[in-house]
Parts: structure tokens; C-alpha cells; sequence
């Protein structure tokens, strides 16, 4: 037993001597994880089953260096039972099968349950997969999988619905900046007795570049300190850091005015239809670290705003692009923003949408709610129809072309139109087809609409 501790013992310092930051930093403990306090702060669910030894299969789902691996290995330290790890790049079905063989044999003879850990589950094929099944649902391991790509569409239903999902977010800047803090000063995992100093410029200009990854913010600060060290400085300055991250800085303060004026100029350049300046800005808010999801909302919002139904594919694609960023992340989903930006600044424009909604709103203000007409009121309760509910509704189905003439808006704004459609793009279409259908002029003025223009 003393030998056994002694090996462990000189193992840690090799470790320490040899292991990357990142890989020397990795939190031993929940107390030390940064991050993922939604199911890991303090009364979380994935934290009261880790400290009870409780633990069922689980999936992680998230970007890269969010703490999958980092939740795995605190489980192994914590819990009494078997911990084994598999690489879903390096290990085939054979792998598997022997592993819960293993676990099997152990359950019988000591009562002792296994935790098979699988990285990057994703890449493991459908039989692969269909042979942790039996050995789930019996409870002869307990899985945690992790996984960067969406389990609904990688992983088997089956086995997804015999685990717990848990999905990790990307680490926010101030969560970075404590990690990268904390490498820093840790005398003994970390920097603290390197000498080295890191200029506060640098840090933020790592976090920045970081994009949500804790791995690679310490990858790039250990890249960092190796190229001053390697100069003989004793102080890793904003250039240096640059220069490891083969990344020039971008000056852009996302939390003072020039976040907005950037995010201003981008929403006028697709606005002005310029493809080349939508685009520019786009990879000036990437480049300096903005939330690309905060970027991808304003696009969604742009298109209904200021595309509108001059071409619906806008919204269409600004939803997909969105949610491309979900899936993929960057730096890949940059391609997909891109794709999104350029379609928008091209395409016709058209404000109707938001004039239109606006002005319902102060017309709402202004004149009050009004009386739901009588034919369009819900006649399928009892007794509706002794209350005239519905009567004289006229069902547009029944008639040729799938419309009739009938008054839709209460009585106090039954002459206001609302939405005017332009003649740009295919909202050119629904401004013929609205015209179209503009009744004659009649003398009933409270039940007769504003003719379109």
C-alpha cells in the first residue's frame, strides 16, 4: 500500500511537471467548477446526484470546453463506484461489450456498479449504441455520455430516453476571466511560480478570443507565457498574446457605445442593402467576441422589421441561420451568419409589418379595444346562438376564391387600414391581391375600410 501511494504520488508531480494547463487545471471538485449553474450550482440536479452517489445515466450536451469531460472526472473522484472511460474515436462495439462483461462480473460478485463514461458518444454508430441499451436499462453501468453535437440527432431515441439530458451553455466572459485568473495565480497547478505576469489587456483579449471555451483560453495562455518566456519577458503583454493567438486584437467595447454604434451600422448597412458593409460589420463583432447569438436575434428581429413580406424566406432564414449557430457553434457557424447576413441585406425591403403592428397599438391606445362583432364571436358553447353568437358569419371557404366581404374589426376602427403593403418584392403581390379585394364605395362609412393606395 505504501509502494501503491508512493507511484501515485510521483505520478501527480509528472503530471503537473508534463500535463497541459488546461488538463492541470481541470477542477477536482464541484466547489472548484466555474460555470453550469443551472444544474450544477448549489441545489442543482445534476449536483445533488453527484454529492448523494445517485447518479443515473446522464447526457451532456454542449460546446467544447464547457466542462463535459471536467463533470466526468469529477464523478470518477467522487462516487464509490467503478469508473471506466471510453473514447468513442478510439474504441469500437468489442470495447464496449468488454466493458460491460466486466461490469456485469463486478455487480455480481462485490454488488459494485460501474460508471462508463463515453466520449464524444456522438461518433459512435447505431450498433454501436444499441449495445449499451440492455446494459442501461438493467442498470449494469450507468452511462454519462458527452456529446458537442445535438443528442436528438446523433444519439438513439432509446438511449435518450433512458438517460437524463443536461445541456452545458457556453461559459460567459467574467466565467473565463476567473478560470484564466485563476491559472495565473495557482502556485502549483497553474502559472503562480512561473514568474510570469499577464498584462490585463492580454487577459481580456484571451477571454475575448475564448468564444465560451475554457480549454482554449488556457491553451492560449500557456501558449502565451511559452512565447515570453521563450523572449526572455517577464510579462505577457497584449502583442504577445496576439501573436500566440495569431489574432490580431479588435478594439470593440461590447459593453460601451461603440457595441452600439457597431450593431447600429450593421442593422443600416442590411437595411441600405449592402451586402459588403453588412458583412464587414459582422466580422468585426465576430472578431471582437460579441455574442453571436446576440447578433443572430437582431437579425431576426431585422427580418420581419425591415424585410417583412416583401420576401417571408427572410425571417425563414434567420431563424435557420439561429439555429445553425445552436447546432454548430463557431467558428464553423460563422458561415451560416454569413449566409443569413448577406440574404438579407439583398433582399427587397418593406417596414409594413412594423408600421402596421404600430399603428394598432396607438389605435388601441387611442379608441379602446371595442365590441368583438357579433357574427365572429364563439357560437359553439351552449347558448351561444340565444345570444345572436355568430349569426350572419359568413364562411370565406363557401365562396370562390376563399374570401367574402365582412367586417373583421370592431365597430370603433372598422374604417382604419392597417397594413400597407408596398410594391417591392412579393409584398407587390399581396398589395394587387388586397386591392383586388377593396369593396366598392358605399355609403356606410362606419362599415366601409380606407381604400388602399
Amino acid at each position: 500500500m505504501v509502494a501503491e501511494d508512493l507511484f501515485e504520488s510521483a505520478l501527480e508531480e509528472r503530471f503537473d511537471e508534463f500535463a497541459p494547463l488546461a488538463a492541470r487545471m481541470r477542477p477536482k471538485t464541484l466547489d472548484e467548477f466555474v460555470g453550469q449553474d443551472h444544474i450544477v450550482g448549489k441545489g442543482g440536479p445534476l449536483r445533488s446526484l453527484i454529492e448523494a452517489d445517485r447518479l443515473t445515466s446522464v447526457i451532456l450536451w454542449g460546446p467544447p470546453g464547457t466542462g463535459k469531460t471536467t463533470l466526468a472526472s469529477i464523478v470518477a473522484t467522487a462516487t464509490k463506484s467503478r469508473f471506466v472511460q471510453l473514447s468513442a474515436v478510439s474504441s469500437g462495439v468489442a470495447d464496449v461489450r468488454k466493458v460491460l462483461k466486466e461490469s456485469r462480473e463486478s455487480l455480481g460478485a462485490t454488488g459494485r456498479k460501474t460508471i462508463l463514461f463515453i466520449d464524444e458518444i456522438h461518433r459512435f454508430n447505431k450498433s454501436q449504441q444499441d449495445a449499451l441499451l440492455q446494459a442501461v436499462e438493467n442498470s449494469w453501468v450507468t452511462l454519462i455520455g458527452a456529446t458537442t453535437e445535438n443528442p436528438f440527432f446523433e444519439v438513439n431515441s432509446p438511449l435518450i430516453s433512458r438517460s437524463l439530458l443536461f445541456r452545458l451553455n457556453p461559459l460567459g466572459a467574467e466565467e473565463i476571466r476567473t478560470i484564466v485568473d485563476r491559472a495565473i495565480k495557482e502556485p502549483k497547478r497553474g502559472l503562480g511560480a512561473s514568474g510570469i505576469s499577464v498584462e490585463p489587456d492580454a487577459v481580456a483579449h484571451i477571454v475575448d478570443r475564448a468564444g465560451g471555451d475554457a480549454r482554449f483560453a488556457l491553451n492560449a495562455l500557456e501558449v502565451s507565457v511559452a512565447v515570453a518566456t521563450a523572449r526572455g519577458d517577464d510579462t505577457v503583454k497584449t502583442a504577445t498574446a496576439e501573436e500566440a493567438l495569431q489574432r490580431r486584437v479588435v478594439r470593440y467595447g461590447k459593453g460601451g457605445d461603440q457595441h452600439y454604434d457597431v450593431i447600429s451600422a450593421f442593422i443600416k448597412s442590411m437595411r441600405g442593402s449592402d451586402p459588403d458593409a453588412a458583412v464587414w460589420w459582422l466580422a468585426q463583432m465576430l472578431e471582437a467576441g460579441e455574442d453571436p447569438r446576440f447578433i443572430a436575434r437582431r437579425m431576426v428581429i431585422f427580418a420581419s422589421e425591415d424585410v417583412g413580406n416583401a420576401d417571408p424566406m427572410a425571417l425563414v432564414v434567420a431563424v435557420s441561420a439561429f439555429h445553425a449557430l445552436e447546432f454548430v457553434g463557431l467558428p464553423e457557424a460563422q458561415l451560416n451568419l454569413s449566409q443569413a447576413v448577406l440574404y438579407l441585406a439583398t433582399a427587397p425591403k418593406s417596414n409594413a409589418s412594423t408600421t402596421a403592428i404600430a399603428k394598432a397599438s396607438r389605435t388601441l391606445q387611442e379608441r379602446g379595444v371595442g365590441e368583438v362583432p357579433k357574427h365572429l364571436r364563439d357560437a359553439h358553447y351552449p347558448g351561444a346562438k340565444k345570444l345572436g353568437h355568430g349569426e350572419g358569419y359568413r364562411y370565406p371557404h363557401s365562396f370562390e376564391g376563399g374570401w367574402v366581404e365582412q367586417q373583421y374589426l370592431p365597430d370603433n376602427v372598422s374604417e382604419e387600414t392597417f397594413y400597407l403593403p408596398t410594391d417591392r418584392g412579393y409584398e407587390k403581390e399581396i398589395s394587387e391581391l388586397m386591392k383586388s379585394r377593396q369593396p366598392p364605395a358605399s355609403g356606410n362609412a362606419k362599415k366601409t375600410r380606407k381604400p388602399r393606395p
